[in-house]
């Protein structure tokens, strides 16, 4: 099955709480590259996770990894299908990643969505490997812990070496 297949989202509704969060607030629904609409839906709360302390920051990324695993497998059996294109809470969860520990500046955010979306999208080891092998919400959701840690640890060390 493609994971692109908008066929597959008549069977989803935004009035149901877990379709809602795993579909990114509606985010995930917009046609074309869903997962930087996701990204870029991320991106105000990352703006405000560069200002918290670092404990609220890690308690955001947990709970959001553990509350969209829990909705992406409902969604997913839901819509028939793993991982369809339009379950985005993992963009959500990877862009957080990729912010944690970043200095206190929103611009820096915006490198950050690209990093992730370039890990995102390229997939290197073991990123690939997590996509393909591992099922369920927590299939959906790995790959893209995996690309914000990519994406973290790329950020600190431009911001170390240039800012």
């Amino acid at each position: 099955m493609d994971k692109h297949d908008r066929s597959f989202l008549k069977n989803v509704s935004l009035k149901n709480p877990w379709h809602f969060i795993a579909l990114g607030f509606g985010s995930g629904l917009l046609p074309k590259a869903p997962g930087t609409y996701g990204s870029l839906a991320a991106l105000p709360i990352c703006m405000l996770l560069v200002f918290a302390p670092w404990y609220i920051a890690l308690g955001v990324i947990i709970f959001t990894f553990i509350l969209g695993t829990i909705a992406s497998s409902i969604c997913e059996k839901d819509l028939g299908m793993h991982d369809n294109s339009a379950i985005v809470i993992d963009e959500f969860c990877g862009m957080f990643i990729s912010v944690f520990l970043f200095p206190s500046n929103i611009y820096l955010t915006f490198l950050a969505f690209v990093l992730f979306r370039f890990f995102d999208v390229l997939k290197p080891f073991p990123i690939n490997y997590f996509d393909k092998k591992i099922g369920g919400g927590l299939g959906v959701m790995i790959d893209d812990v995996f690309a914000g840690l990519y994406a973290l640890a790329v950020g600190h060390i431009i911001i170390y070496y240039f800012f």
